[in-house]
């Protein structure tokens, strides 16, 4: 299983109409096929800048770069990340079996 997380900092203002968009596109996400469990999350800790993140699984490697070339994907980046994302952290991660 592999876990997929971005965390961001939007350029709109908190509670924005244009935050409400960005989110919602967000969630879409998770009807491309391959993608296990989206949520969209809301950071509450003062540790870090970033003030959402976006996080879903995948149950293989495949699956994951299916998603990455699907074109829903790729018009999400043009149309809303580019556009509204001030800064961000991806990661992408696996559970360590047998430790």
């Amino acid at each position: 299983m592999l876990t997929h997380s971005v965390f961001f900092r939007l350029k709109h203002a908190k509670g924005s109409p244009e935050e409400i968009v960005f989110l919602r596109a967000g969630k879409q996400l998770g009807l491309i096929p391959g993608v296990i469990d989206l949520e969209c999350v809301k950071q509450t800790s003062p540790k870090n800048d970033f003030d959402y993140g976006i996080t879903m699984r995948f149950a293989r490697q495949e699956d994951h770069d299916t998603y990455s070339s699907h074109p829903a994907h790729s018009e999400f980046i043009q149309k809303h990340w580019i556009p509204s994302v001030l800064s961000f952290m991806e990661i992408d991660h696996e559970v360590l079996e047998g430790i």
